[in-house]
């Protein structure tokens, strides 16, 4: 077998490397240099947008594009120094329809990372806030390029997309300083609805937590069909959901022990069945039922109970011969 044409492949090859040695230290040495100044880079620009935009996640996304923006250039740099023949525009042509098709690859990726630049650019919620979407809900404690991270109430986390949060509604809990609860009493019909009124305006007046300015309310809803519900309502501050559950769980038992230690009824869901027929005019005596209406103008068509029995009613024949 003759290895000729291999040697000299091998030589022109080891004599290339050799010949571009002085290049490869070159660009290694650049490549240090640009690792230590894109780490600087980052830590200038984390420095300068936390002072002036005051968000960390929107410090931590600026420091890291700066961060890989510098070792791309610096990469770029360094292939031109090894391959002299290399330049961007090359690299650009080198991509081509391939670009493209990299481009639909990672279609959602690259969605992502423009919603999550927007979302900290926007700022709709921060890091700490605590938001709604759809069947989620918990504290924000991370925004990244490609997923903000939330943690639920009951300690579990939820990845979701940011181009999620981005085209689709979120509520912000705490987007304010104060937010409103209410909650439906019922009362009994007998009950008089001026002094039940009073008494859950006091009760939520006593509770520690429960905003003077605005004022507690208590206003009639619905005249149920047991009850008539009014719906307390106050302001609590801070908006967050342990103060929440807290200041309710007060109200509700302090509207409850008032209510009650004051005769006020709270009744539970009541029906009442009729057991009549009034399909005719003779069935049922109306001077005696009670859905509620008058008997009105006229005479009362009798109860069946109260008209004579078919034996004692005349007959045709009876009446002939009389």
């Amino acid at each position: 077998m003759d290895f000729s044409l291999a040697w000299q492949k091998l030589n022109q090859i080891g004599r290339e490397l050799v010949a571009a040695l002085p290049n490869i230290a070159i660009g290694t040495v650049v490549i240090i240099i640009f690792f230590f100044v894109a780490r600087g880079v980052r830590a200038v620009v984390a420095r300068v947008t936390h002072r002036k935009q005051g968000s960390q996640s929107l410090s931590l996304l600026l420091s890291r594009l700066a961060y890989v923006a510098t070792l791309i250039i610096g990469v770029l740099v360094v292939a031109t120094i090894v391959l002299p023949g290399f330049t961007p525009t090359s690299l650009i042509s080198a991509l081509g329809v391939g670009g493209i098709a990299i481009g639909f690859a990672f279609k959602d990726i690259f969605q992502n990372f423009l919603a999550g630049i927007l979302l900290l650019l926007t700022e709709p919620f921060k890091i700490n806030d605590q938001i709604k979407y759809k069947d989620f809900e918990g504290t924000v404690e991370s925004i990244q390029t490609r997923a903000t991270t939330i943690r639920t109430y009951d300690g579990r986390r939820v990845v979701i997309p940011n181009a999620e949060l981005f085209t689709n509604a979120v509520t912000v809990n705490t987007a304010y300083d104060k937010r409103r609860l209410q909650y439906d009493i019922g009362i009994g019909y007998g009950d008089d609805i001026a002094q039940a009124r009073q008494l859950i305006l006091e009760a939520m007046r006593e509770v520690e937590g429960v905003l003077e300015d605005p004022a507690p309310e208590a206003i009639v809803m619905d005249l149920a069909g047991s009850s008539v519900n009014l719906r307390a309502r106050w302001w609590v501050n801070p908006p967050r959901q342990a103060d929440i559950l807290d200041a309710q769980d007060k109200v509700l038992e302090s509207i409850k022990n008032k209510l009650t230690q004051n005769g006020i009824d709270l009744p539970f869901p009541t029906q009442q069945i009729l057991f009549h027929d009034q399909t005719e005019v003779t069935d049922g005596d109306r001077r005696r039922q009670r859905e509620g209406w008058p008997t009105g103008q006229g005479d009362v068509p009798q109860a069946r109970a109260a008209l004579p029995s078919p034996d004692q009613q005349p007959t045709s024949d009876s009446v002939t011969q009389a």
